[in-house]
């Protein structure tokens, strides 16, 4: 007599292959939404850098009488600067020289966008 001992435990490969298939629509369908939930962090954290560069330079316009400032005299740990850093989001570049009654605007967000910020 002829009889084996088969286990009838486990997953079939058509069980794995469905549960794969299930993992890879879910991810298809979160990734595109992580991006985008990303993107505008990065957004609003430009935003938000823009903001302050603004109001310095306001406070700035006001304290001096100019209507032209470089970022270098806004941005330091000097007692006489307003901002003590702008840390980068997504690797943007801001204005070297901000003037007063023009938006600020940063370049490069994530290597593709452009944010721009008026009071």
């Amino acid at each position: 007599m002829n009889t084996q001992n088969r286990s009838t435990k486990g997953f079939t490969l058509v069980e794995i292959m469905i549960v794969v298939v299930i993992i890879g629509l879910l991810a298809a369908m979160a990734i595109p939404a992580f991006q985008k939930v990303r993107a505008s962090s990065q957004d609003k954290a430009v935003t938000n850098n823009l903001r302050q560069l603004s109001a310095a330079a306001d406070q700035y316009f006001l304290e001096k009488g100019y209507s032209t400032v470089l970022s270098t005299d806004l941005v330091g740990t000097n007692s006489t600067q307003y901002i003590k850093a702008v840390a980068p989001a997504a690797n943007e570049t801001y204005p070297t020289g901000l003037t007063q009654g023009i938006p600020l605007t940063a370049t490069g967000v994530a290597g593709q966008r452009t944010v721009t910020y008026s009071n």
